[in-house]
């Protein structure tokens, strides 16, 4: 694969602004820490921006591992304290206050953080996740970076807000928009690269997510079929549902395990139980899971499984089904956003409904929930949601000079539905 580094620098040290899009698991994490790498030798003090805490955690621990001799700051909240993994690393100061971080090669903090800051000038700033960040973020902290690196998956999760948007749908200042969408309206001109291969999605899952979510900037998978596999140590005793679909995903890469169909509550007890049942079964059965990363046989730890869910109350209702030292990782789409895990088991948005709302067709959440598994993913639900999407088409209202957005919900939600009707289990 071609190194685009290098282009995306050149770009950087003409331009005010680049943009770098990276499909699921295509190395934007590693892109972000090897640029920042190379601008931090060079002697500019560089600004990172990342949108949650969990995402400046992460960029900090693979810092401090890439530069352990550059002094990196994590800007905080008052009253932050440093997890052990952060704490661990010599070289990283933490601190509420820009000036506590004087010196610093690098300083990395949250956006809601650096529009704080009242004062300073970085030469050169990276944006992780742009997607992810509502332009009136980005507004607020702008004029404080010289050149800008925006990095981030355009298929994800668009930025979310707690109050009505509609006001504003259509303006090309409109705040709801991601950072990226008005900064490419505003400045059509401005370099842009993107990945063209996913390195997390296997071979059986990136041609599914590319054509469902990605339609008009597709990618492929860099490993072939014949690199990944995913078995059992021990033997099923009978044909149980959850033992059938265990071994359908783990022979094609993907499972619907399809409970009766029925209209329910949304947190309904019965899949969150068999949520849990699947993957607890998948750690009793001893999943060892064998890559290009290692070509022996490695052990599918519980914190190598994920169940993902559209609402935290179904991600409340999931744990309830599961030992409280389980291990396994549960949480919604958006906190699962940019993080990697063997096997995840999604709750599908769609199981139970009686209607089809924007929230639960929104493209960005079950993309999220489909492309964090590096060797299977297993959907559950409840039968009858072909039939709910034709029942409700896309309704929404259109506005004049609005950024049209692809690929269409229902569109995402009908194409990936087709998929995994192929892979059903019936419970």
């Amino acid at each position: 694969m071609t190194d685009i580094l290098p282009a995306v620098l050149s770009d950087l040290a003409r331009s005010s602004g680049v943009v770098v899009d990276s499909p699921p698991g295509a190395g934007k994490s590693t892109l972000v820490v090897r640029a920042a790498t190379h601008i931090a030798a060079h002697g500019e003090p560089l600004a990172i921006v990342a949108q949650t805490n969990e995402q400046v955690d992460d960029l900090i621990v693979n810092l401090a591992r890439a530069v352990p001799q550059s002094p990196i700051g994590r800007l905080s909240a008052q009253g932050y304290a440093a997890a052990p993994r952060i704490a661990r690393h010599g070289n990283v100061t933490v601190d509420s206050a820009v000036a506590g971080l004087a010196g610093s090669a690098i300083v990395i903090g949250t956006a809601a953080k650096w529009s704080t800051v009242t004062s300073g000038e970085w030469p050169c700033a990276i944006i992780d996740e742009a997607y992810q960040m509502r332009s009136d973020a980005l507004l607020q902290i702008a004029g404080r970076f010289n050149r800008t690196l925006f990095v981030g998956d355009p298929g994800q999760l668009d930025p979310f807000s707690t109050v009505d948007t509609e006001r504003w749908a259509g303006l090309s200042w409109d705040p709801q928009l991601s950072a990226v969408a008005v900064l490419l309206r505003h400045n059509p001109n401005i370099p842009q690269h993107r990945l063209p291969v996913s390195w997390r999605l296997p071979a059986t899952a990136a041609p599914v997510v590319s054509d469902a979510f990605y339609p008009f900037t597709g990618f492929t998978a860099g490993t072939a079929r014949s690199d990944r596999s995913l078995t059992f140590t021990t033997r099923a005793f009978g044909s149980s549902p959850v033992d059938k679909t265990l071994e359908l995903a783990a022979e094609t890469g993907w499972a619907l395990h399809e409970l009766p169909a029925r209209h329910s509550m949304r947190t309904d007890d019965e899949v969150a139980r068999a949520c849990a049942a699947v993957a607890q079964r998948l750690v009793e059965r001893g999943a060892t899971a064998i890559s290009e990363r290692s070509p022996e046989p490695v052990p599918v730890t519980p914190d190598r499984i994920a169940i993902g869910t559209a609402h935290r109350d179904q991600a409340a209702a999931v744990r309830q089904h599961l030992p409280a030292d389980s291990g396994i990782t549960v949480d919604t789409a958006n906190r699962l956003q940019g993080r990697e895990y063997d096997v995840t088991v999604i709750w599908h948005p769609l199981s139970g409904r009686r209607d089809a709302t924007a929230f639960h067709l929104e493209a960005g959440r079950l993309c999220v929930l489909t492309s964090r598994h590096r060797h299977a993913c297993i959907a559950v639900a409840r039968a009858g949601i072909t039939e709910l999407l034709n029942a409700h088409p896309s309704t929404g209202r259109v506005y004049l000079n609005e950024i049209v957005k692809f690929p269409d919900g229902w569109e995402a939600n009908e194409a990936v539905m087709t998929h995994l009707e192929q892979h059903r289990v019936p419970a």
